[in-house]
């Protein structure tokens, strides 16, 4: 069916000018050609079809506009001709000449000529369309018609296969809405366009919370996140509470890359240089020479300040080049590359030693081409990382095992095509300035778009651009960009952006970041990525043009987009490919082809949209915004932007002529039904809401006065739809915003301690799982029913495989879910929520976002962004957006980065706004959600009409309310004066009122106690929605500053308890409780607020009805109303000590010192004063120790005000001077719980072995009876106590811990005698020393935490087989068999020493071993803070979230400690035995009178410094400062290292408690200028020396008094036992019979005797002394961990980079009382020497190398032989043998030997090199190297350089055993291909065998090229010199000369020879041959020519 309009001609026009018609037919438009300078007759003659199919109604109209055309204007308008189609119908062709009629509907002169023709092809059946509105005619303002036609989409025919529907607005057109069908609701997930691109994987959440989530769930504190949740009904949706934006914010990262060694290099003697870089940045390792398995350990850093995403989408490069120099940039052997993203995402954010791949981009046909070993960190600031400990690295590494890939990725990477195909794009901002468009168009009349778009694509560090499309607002492209890449890729994001051609320099119009994970899957079931064809929203700044773009960042795609920017159609595609296809271009250059079009259907069919909004309220509008009039603009796409929004008019296009065939194609125009004819005209959109002046609120902000009339908005829009993909997102976002509100109802429960979390927690699983099973009935119902991608999909697909598993899983939990397991369940519930998060996030785009503006003077000042996808509507519950027909309250903030800082803390306007987006047909329940009792106001045209949307709401409902705010108190507020502290007030907004309480001064913690009452409150609506749905109130507390001018300090909200009317004030619900809200300011949390707020309506009584206000009860207070009594907390009485110790480090106050500090206490009005401090600088301690003060606290522990510290100085007059302050914000660890009599004495567990702590909860006086023995003896271990022993008092449990696992072990050596591998034999006493312990020590500490690795993985493959699929993925198969192996060995050792069951392997327990911390030993032992706690004291203000740390502010420190108790105590506390009434609950503590202390610090070494120098390296030495004491070790700097070794020790005396902090820096040492500091780490030694840890020094784990492992405490193990019993009241020690002791009601029993240094045995107490001590925390009461014989790891820190780590410094500190005995000398632990060798190599003979030369006479195949070797490192040291010439069968024979002298570090298996880098280096450098020696043979050649035939790299501790003869050696040898028995030389000393020599062929596979018969001999230097061999085969012990075979020699020197060889060896019977064959043709000549002469003779007879 079909409709033709012939238009021919147009008479009677006035005047000259450009005509143009434009004919309309439901709804769809076509332009004719412009016809240019007519006069009175336009002669169109042009015919314009419609496809149609309805059968077309007699009543349909048709309407054809005549214009005058304008190339800069808009339009304007002759007239129109309308005709009723009837005639038509009945005729199917008619004629009609007809006067044209104006606006104003009167008839013009104009008349016009048509021609009318009509094929319907049989009937069509009956459409249904009883749920749709019609629009009917309309005579409205012709005003932007043409302006919005330029916006929409598929305005431009010409682009468009024919047949395709391209909607326009038609100025007065008929709309109509078309039927196909009852359309079923799109299934399809939305995407929340553009938003801060954080990348959300679950191990991100520690950043993704600092950048959007804002909270650690756990470091929430205890305000209640429920106030907003409790009662949200359905009009209003919950407020977004946090501020700024943070994406765009920069911050400061760190890489650092440590590049270890490579391997397996591919090409012939190469020179390898690592080159690293990260983003543009460049650094280069050294170079190495002729090795294909170069080592380097060489530590680069780079450093960054920018923004989150910038960062993670940087590219580390790691690669190889050959032979780089100054001249020549080398060649490129192989890169990797991944993006800082990626790293960022692995647990603790690194790699560590992990083996890169390396592939060569410029040929991907090839393999790989070797690996390179490498650390790769990246550290934000703020985050700790955990760097696994620098040991030794000994263990051979398994390199497929442990390569450079996240989890997951496949080791087999395949190189693949990415398809981006970019097809065309819409909506694009005008971006260059039109003066110069206009004067182009005054003087040659050409009319252009401002704006030459095109489009660059970001991949993998490589970029690809499209074709310029000049002067277009709607380019066409239809290009695709081709990268070539590894598949998967280790780059997460695409950046596809739309960039402005310029002359001067390119901008970015948009971006967009494709994220490759969203649109792939990796399962077995997953799919590669696809995306599109499908539309991309891009948002950035506001489009008007300016010159310079303050927001141009935002079209980076920095930060959150302010405005929409234009709409991208573009597509991805991946391609596999097959590397082995000859035809394939091996090259990874980027490439930019055309592209096959696509038609604009395949997007999704075009429909109309409706956006209806009503704003209720706008309020707290910022005053410095001016009194202008304010209007609030509501944008969508370019829909509703008035001001700036419009491209251009739009330019009539001819109707593509359409091609038979075409018909399924072309969209067919349905009629309208005739009911819906009348229903409701053509709109124009109404975005933005009438100016109006706003009215003062407060001195802050004003308010717009809009009382009961609300103005509202609407806007039509046309986009595909694809409402499918919001709705899935919608399901989704549904189900997890349920479960995360129940999730946060459950931390709050376990939080403050209710009861059954459990319980909720089941019902949040419970409720998952219905909505995830929910979730698969409605996205299947009906997939294929809409245009979906190939993505589209398959997303639904794995979203229903990821929902339906998530369903099982969840209901399997709920089962799991325990008392004690709530904890662990909640993490996994976590995971669920990031899984859902994820899953619901749609990367292909539909509807563009909305935007809110507030315009003021048509400025646009602040706005807000509305995902579209919250706003759909749906007739499906489940799917219905979370914001449509809703209220929802708007925080307008400032845009861009004039949002950040402090400027985005306060609120720029806040909105409450009423939302609606739905299919226009959809449009009838578009104010369904509104409250209720409003009348509609309609535009003049719309009255009448139902569907008309009205242009305002007038609400005759208003009940009255009396607000009441009980503001009782604040705590942990920021600081807003100098002082450190603030004056807070806080002002309480609703509606349109606000009210604040008073000020109080000088606090952070402002108990206001404050009734706030608001009266005459008009609320417009129904009084139950009220009820259930009272409007926010929003509280903002501000700091009073003396000058009137306040500070923000933060905001919060909350939801008011509504009382109506007829409901009695009484419980369950009132009065209401005080509850706990956050406080934000920006994204950070700025305290809580105590209050609670309800709303009462005022009744027809008035307010005789409500509860009575009790006037104010405190004269004192003036007219200040106190929270009512039911309201306020219950109070009881308590008692709080004080403990003051003493004041630390407190620095100058206003530049003057603090000589006499007091420190005030306060809590909750009362408090308590120290002594004073007399003089501060020679005794900083206090004399009167405790103190205490009684006060009324609330009953309810959370309830509970803070305690304040403040320090101040008392100056002369009676003058103070505040020092600093410290809030104590919970008293809850303070608290003293009187023991329970009723529970067990005592009970233990089997966890006792474990080491773990035991918590007695017996009173201070049981002594039990019950004795546990504890018994060192070797007896049966005890291998696993699960079993809880629970023991009474009157039990006596034995309990053995075998402890001498060492003893057995000799006694079975002894048994076996000498069977054992030699390597298993006793290390000699005299050859251990400290770093025997050491290292042996850090071996232990790595197995430990390898068996902690694998016991986890156990326990998540047990919690994955509850959980049916695995939460996590499932390990790689090779990893699940190590973990295996590593169970079985834990489970057969026995429990160690000190080790509980995780001993090491056997062979480590003979050392003595000591402790080793990866970190600091305070976090080990709670920073030492058991009875004596620090006070960090504070000044100054709180900076902005970033920018200033609270380390800035501190300015001393308070000692001391609180404790408090209801009052009064039981008796039987204070009736004990020594109970110090003075003291209180501080019994016991030492004096703190100044004590003498020698301080001696062990600084063993650093690790991973931060360079210093510009070569990358540091000269690091080691500063200590203590009080002022300052040693600089300057002159033993370690020369050009980031790892040094110090090993030194440092004493210094020092006096507590005026010395107190010590300092250990390292620093830079530089010849020139003043030496930089590196790092510092600073250590309260006080805390340590006064700790029940006893941390002065480490108890060790054995007793010997010689030897390396000599007793360091002058304290024998027996006086420290005896002491500690003494001090904690402690029954014993009793040495009992020998070998046995007795403390408590423990007994030890153990060696009794001890063997001196001349091996006497001696008896002696000091063994089961020790082990007492070591299982010390298991005395009851008194009992806790010692501090073990340790070494600790501290981080240094630089305050200029505060937060990111400079590096580790492993060091311990002793100290020793000088009032006791002297400690003996330090202990040695200067690093080892390096012990000197002589390898001596002797090479034999070769066989079987290839034969690489021609011969010149011959063409024989022959090789020059010759042997070259040398040591690692010490490659110029090269040696060769002589030359084996002309070898015919590969055999050479050589007898040479080469001598290496070499320096070794055993423990480290190490070589160690001194020497200078270059000729400038000041001095030597250390450099530590794997021992390998090369060996390799070459081909000499004489006048070209020598030919490399093969190699082989032996690494002398452990190389393969050589073969006996030359046949046995195979290649398989060196490759590792078979087991061969590895010999290390260290320990054979002597060792003669074949070894295979390889190299790579053209296809670098390695192949065999000779063998090399050698004898290797190992002595030390000592035996070196006593027997000593010459080099090569020189005296002494000369070597004999080498048998060769005669043509062994040099042709040149000896040509005859050369002759007699190579002619008469090899041709000697050919010669003799041909010889007697010229004899015999000799004697046949002479016979010849003697015979006729003989012949005569005979013949005459002469």
């Amino acid at each position: 069916m079909a409709l033709l309009v012939h238009l021919k001609t147009v008479s009677e026009l006035r005047g000259r000018g450009d005509r143009i018609a434009k004919v309309t037919f439901r709804g769809q438009s076509f332009y004719s050609r412009v016809l240019e300078n007519c006069e009175d007759v336009a002669d169109f003659a042009e015919t314009f079809r419609w496809q149609v199919a309805s059968g077309i109604d007699s009543n349909e109209m048709l309407e054809i506009q005549i214009f005058n055309y304008s190339k800069v204007f808009s339009n304007k308008l002759i007239g129109t001709f309308r005709m009723v189609l009837q005639k038509v119908v009945e005729e199917k062709h008619v004629e009609v000449t007809d006067m044209l009629i104006d606006d104003n509907n009167a008839i013009i002169q104009t008349s016009l000529c048509v021609e009318v023709r009509y094929q319907p092809t049989g009937m069509v059946g009956s459409w249904a369309d009883e749920d749709f509105l019609g629009d009917e005619p309309l005579h409205e303002e012709e005003k932007d018609s043409q302006e919005t036609d330029g916006l929409l989409p598929g305005s431009r025919p010409s682009s468009r296969p024919p047949g395709e529907k391209s909607f326009r607005r038609a100025g007065r057109s008929v709309f109509s809405a078309m039927k196909l069908g009852k359309n079923r609701p799109h299934k399809e997930e939305t995407q929340r366009q553009d938003e801060p691109a954080v990348l959300e994987m679950e191990d991100f959440d520690r950043l993704a919370i600092r950048l959007r989530d804002g909270l650690d769930p756990d470091s929430v504190s205890l305000a209640s996140v429920t106030a907003l949740t409790t009662n949200v009904s359905n009009k209003r949706s919950k407020p977004d509470i946090k501020m700024e934006p943070s994406a765009g914010r920069p911050m400061d990262y760190q890489v650092s890359v440590t590049v270890i060694e490579a391997r397996q290099l591919v090409g012939l003697n190469v020179d390898p240089v690592v080159c690293v870089e990260v983003g543009d940045d460049k650094k280069y390792t050294s170079m190495k020479e002729s090795t294909n398995c170069p080592y380097y350990n060489e530590y680069f850093v780079f450093d960054f300040h920018v923004s989150p995403d910038v960062m993670f989408d940087k590219i580390i490069k790691i690669s190889v080049i050959h032979s780089k120099n100054l001249l020549r940039s080398g060649t490129l052997v192989g890169s990797f590359k991944m993006d800082v993203g990626t790293v960022y995402s692995q647990p603790e954010h690194q790699f560590h030693h992990k083996w890169a791949i390396l592939s060569d981009p410029d040929d991907i046909s090839a393999g790989l081409k070797g690996y390179v070993k490498c650390d790769v960190a990246v550290v934000g600031k703020g985050d700790n990382i955990k760097m696994p400990h620098k040991a030794n690295e000994t263990e051979e590494e398994d390199i497929e095992g442990n390569l450079l890939l996240p989890d997951g990725v496949p080791a087999e990477r395949q190189w693949a095509r990415f398809y981006v195909k970019i097809y065309r794009a819409e909506g694009l901002p005008r971006m260059n300035t039109s003066l110069m468009a206009n004067m182009k168009k005054a003087f040659i009349g050409e009319n252009k778009d401002l704006v030459d778009p095109y489009v660059q694509v970001f991949f993998a560090g490589q970029k690809g651009k499209t074709s310029v499309q000049k002067s277009s607002y709607e380019p066409l492209w239809n290009e695709q960009v081709v990268f070539t890449d590894l598949f998967p890729p280790l780059c997460k994001r695409m950046k596809v952006q739309i960039r402005d051609s310029d002359k001067v320099n390119d901008v970015a119009i948009g971006t967009h970041f494709i994220d490759l994970r969203k649109i792939s899957n990796d399962g077995d079931k997953g799919f590669l990525p696809t995306l599109g064809p499908t539309w991309v929203n891009m948002y950035g700044s506001t489009r008007n043009y300016t010159l310079l773009d303050e927001h141009q960042d935002l079209n980076e795609g920095l930060g959150e987009g302010v405005s929409f920017r234009a709409r991208l159609m573009l597509g991805l595609a991946v391609e596999i490919l097959d590397t082995s296809n000859p035809e394939l271009t091996s090259s990874t250059e980027v490439q930019v082809e055309q592209a096959t079009p696509v038609s604009e259907s395949c997007v999704g069919k075009m429909e109309e949209f409706f956006l209806f909004g009503a704003l209720l309220e706008a309020s707290m509008i910022d005053r410095k915004n001016g009194d202008k009039p304010i209007a609030f603009e509501v944008t969508i796409g370019n829909y509703g932007n008035e001001v700036d929004g419009l491209s251009r008019p739009q330019r009539p296009r001819p109707r593509p002529q359409k091609e038979p065939g075409d018909e399924e194609e072309v969209d067919l125009i349905q009629k309208l039904s005739d009911d819906e004819t009348d229903e409701g005209g053509d709109l124009a959109s109404v975005s933005s809401s009438p100016p109006m002046r706003p009215q003062i609120t407060d001195r802050n902000y004003f308010h717009l006065p809009y009382l009961e009339r609300k103005p509202c908005i609407y806007i039509k829009s046309w986009w595909p739809d694809q409402r499918r993909r919001l709705y899935n997102a919608n399901i989704m976002d549904h189900i997890a915003d349920k479960l995360e509100e129940g999730l946060n109802d459950v931390q709050e429960m376990i939080k403050t301690e209710k009861s059954y979390p459990e319980r909720r927690l089941r019902g949040v699983l419970e409720e998952l799982s219905c909505g995830c099973y929910r979730f698969l009935s409605l996205a299947d119902k009906d997939q294929g029913h809409w245009s979906c991608t190939r993505l589209d999909r398959e997303r639904l697909k794995s979203c229903m495989r990821e929902l339906e598993s998530m369903g099982q899983q969840a209901k399997t939990l709920r089962a799991q879910v325990k008392r004690h397991t709530v904890r662990d369940k909640l993490r996994l519930c976590q995971n669920f929520l990031h899984k859902l998060r994820f899953l619901a996030d749609e990367p292909q785009h539909s509807i563009p976002d909305v935007f809110i503006w507030m315009m003021s003077n048509n400025k646009r000042i602040a706005y807000a962004r509305v995902p579209s996808k919250d706003l759909l509507f749906s007739i499906v519950e489940e799917e219905l957006g979370k914001d449509c027909a809703k209220v929802k309250t708007l925080f307008l903030k400032l845009p861009g980065k004039r949002g950040f800082g402090s400027a985005g803390w306060t609120v720029q306007a806040k909105l409450e706004l009423y939302l609606w987006l739905g299919l226009s047909k959809q449009r009838k329940d578009f104010l369904c959600g509104l409250p209720c009792g409003f009348e509609e106001v309609k535009a003049a045209q719309g009255s009448g009409l139902l569907a008309f949307p009205p242009t305002s709401l007038v609400y005759t409902k208003k009940q009255a309310f009396q607000l009441r705010a009980h503001m009782y108190q604040a705590r942990s507020l920021f600081a807003g004066d100098s002082s450190g502290l603030s004056d807070p007030f806080a002002r309480v907004f609703f509606i349109n009122q606000s009210q604040c309480t008073e000020v109080l001064n000088e606090t952070l913690c402002p108990t206001w106690d404050q009734m706030l009452v608001f009266d005459n409150l008009e609320l417009y609506g129904e009084a139950h929605e009220l009820r259930d749905d009272p409007p926010i109130i929003v509280i903002e507390i501000y700091d009073q500053d003396s000058m009137g001018k306040t500070d923000f300090i933060g905001r919060t909200f909350a939801k008011p308890l509504v009382k109506m009317a007829d409901e009695a004030y009484g419980p369950p619900r009132f009065p209401p409780q005080l509850e706990y809200y956050q406080i934000y300011r920006g994204n950070a949390t700025a305290g809580d607020l105590l209050a609670a707020f309800e709303l009462l309506q005022i009744g027809p009584a008035g307010k005789a009805d409500l509860p009575p206000i009790n006037g104010p009860v405190d004269t004192d207070r003036g007219p200040i109303m106190p929270v009512p009594m039911g309201i306020r907390p219950v109070l009881s009485k308590y008692r709080i000590e004080v403990l003051f110790w003493g004041l630390r480090d407190l620095k100058r106050v206003n530049l003057a010192q603090v000589d006499r500090p007091r420190v005030d206490i306060e809590c909750a009005g009362k408090g308590v004063q120290s002594s004073l401090i007399h003089n501060y600088k020679k005794n900083p301690n206090f004399n009167t120790l405790v103190k205490c003060f009684e006060v009324y606290l609330p009953e309810n522990e959370l309830l509970h005000p803070p305690l304040n510290i403040r320090v101040v100085d008392c100056r002369a007059f009676g003058r103070y001077t505040l020092v600093g302050s410290h809030t104590v914000s919970s008293l809850r660890r303070f608290i003293y719980r009187p023991p329970d009599r009723s529970a067990p004495t005592w009970n233990t567990s089997g966890g006792l072995l474990q080491g773990h702590r035991v918590m007695y909860s017996g009173g201070p006086s049981s002594h039990p009876t019950g004795e546990v023995v504890v018994n060192m003896e070797p007896e049966v271990p005890v291998k696993k106590l699960e079993t809880m022993v629970k023991l009474d008092a009157t039990s006596d449990a034995v309990i053995k811990v075998d402890v001498a696992e060492e003893e057995k072990e000799r006694k079975k050596k002894k048994k076996k005698g000498s069977s054992e591998e030699p390597e298993e034999e006793e290390p000699d006493e005299s050859m251990l020393d400290w770093w025997s312990k050491y290292f042996a020590s850090i071996d232990t500490m790595k197995e430990q935490l390898r068996q902690q690795e694998a016991s986890g993985i156990d326990l998540e493959e047990k919690e994955e087989m509850d959980n049916t699929e695995g939460l996590k993925g499932l390990m790689k198969g090779k990893e699940k068999a190590r973990a295996a192996k590593e169970e079985k060995k834990k489970r057969t050792q026995s429990p160690g020493p000190g080790q509980g069951s995780e001993a090491p392997e056997k062979k480590k327990s003979k050392i003595d071993e000591l402790k080793v911390y990866p970190k600091e030993l305070e976090s080990e032992f709670d920073g030492f803070e058991d009875w004596l706690h620090t006070f960090n004291l504070l000044r100054g203000k709180t900076g902005d979230d970033d920018g200033a740390t609270e380390e800035d502010r501190i300015v001393g420190r308070f000692k001391g400690s609180l404790c408090m108790y209801k009052v009064p105590l039981p008796e039987d506390v204070s009736r004990e035995a020594g109970y110090d009434p003075i003291y209180g609950m501080f019994q016991g503590i030492p004096s703190n009178d100044p004590i003498n202390v020698l301080v001696r610090v062990y600084v063993v070494r650093a690790t991973d410094l931060h360079p210093a120098d510009i070569n990358g390296k540091a000269d690091p030495y080691i500063a200590i400062r203590l009080g002022k004491t300052d040693i600089r070790d300057k002159e033993n700097y370690i020369s050009k290292q980031l790892n040094p070794i110090f090993g030194k020790s440092f004493d210094i005396e020092a006096s507590f408690p005026m010395e107190s902090m010590l300092t250990v820096a390292v620093y830079d040492w530089d010849l020139v200028g003043t030496d930089d500091l590196i790092g510092e780490t600073k250590i309260d030694l006080e805390n340590r020396f006064y700790s029940k840890h006893r941390a002065t020094c480490g108890i060790a784990q054995t007793y010997s008094t010689h030897g390396y492992n000599i007793w360091r405490d002058p304290m024998k193990p027996s006086q420290i036992l005896t002491r500690l019993c003494k001090e904690g009241k402690v029954d014993g020690p009793h040495f009992g019979p020998p070998g046995r002791v007795k403390v408590s009601n423990r007994v030890f029993t153990g060696p009794s005797e001890i063997e001196d240094e001349n091996g006497q045995r001696k008896p002696t107490e000091e063994h089961v002394a020790l082990l007492a001590l070591r299982y010390w925390e298991d005395i009851p009461n008194v009992g806790c961990r010692l501090v073990p014989e340790h070494v600790e790891t501290r981080p240094l820190l630089n305050p200029d980079k505060p937060g990111i780590e400079q590096g580790r410094l492993e060091l311990w500190v002793d100290m020793f009382p000088m009032d006791m005995p002297a400690p003996g000398t330090p202990l040695d632990i200067s690093p080892r020497k390096p012990k000197k060798y002589e390898l001596r190599v002797i090479v034999w003979n070769t066989d079987e190398v290839v034969l690489e030369d021609d011969d010149f006479f011959t063409g024989e195949k022959s090789s020059d032989i010759f042997v070259r070797g040398w040591l690692k490192g010490q490659q110029e040291d090269k040696q060769d043998t002589d030359v084996h010439y002309h070898s015919l069968t590969g055999e050479g024979n050589f007898n040479w030997r080469y001598l290496f002298p070499f320096d070794y570090l055993a423990a480290e298996e190490k070589i160690v090199i001194s020497k200078k880098e270059s000729m400038f280096s000041w001095d030597e450098t250390e450099y530590k190297i794997p021992a390998r020696l090369t060996l390799q043979i070459w081909d000499a050649d004489h006048f070209s350089a020598d030919d490399f035939l093969g190699a082989i790299e032996l690494d002398l501790n452990r190389f393969p055993r050589g073969a006996k003869t030359a046949k046995q050696c195979s290649m398989e040898m060196a490759t590792g291909e078979v087991d061969v028995p590895l010999a290390s030389i260290f320990k054979q000393k002597r060792i003669k065998g074949w070894w295979p020599l390889l190299a790579r062929n053209e296809n670098d596979e390695f192949e065999l090229t000779g063998k090399v018969e050698a004898e290797l001999h190992l002595l030390t230097a000592e035996e070196a010199e006593k027997n000593p061999v010459g080099l090569a085969r020189n005296e002494p012990d000369p070597l004999e000369k080498p048998n060769r075979p005669d043509t062994a020699f040099v042709w040149f020197l000896n040509p005859l020879k050369s002759i007699k060889y190579l002619i008469c060896t090899r041709y000697k019977w050919l010669i003799i041959k041909i010889v007697l064959a010229l004899l015999g043709l000799l004697m046949l000549g002479l016979f010849l020519y003697s015979l006729p002469g003989y012949m005569v003779k005979k013949l005459l007879g002469a």
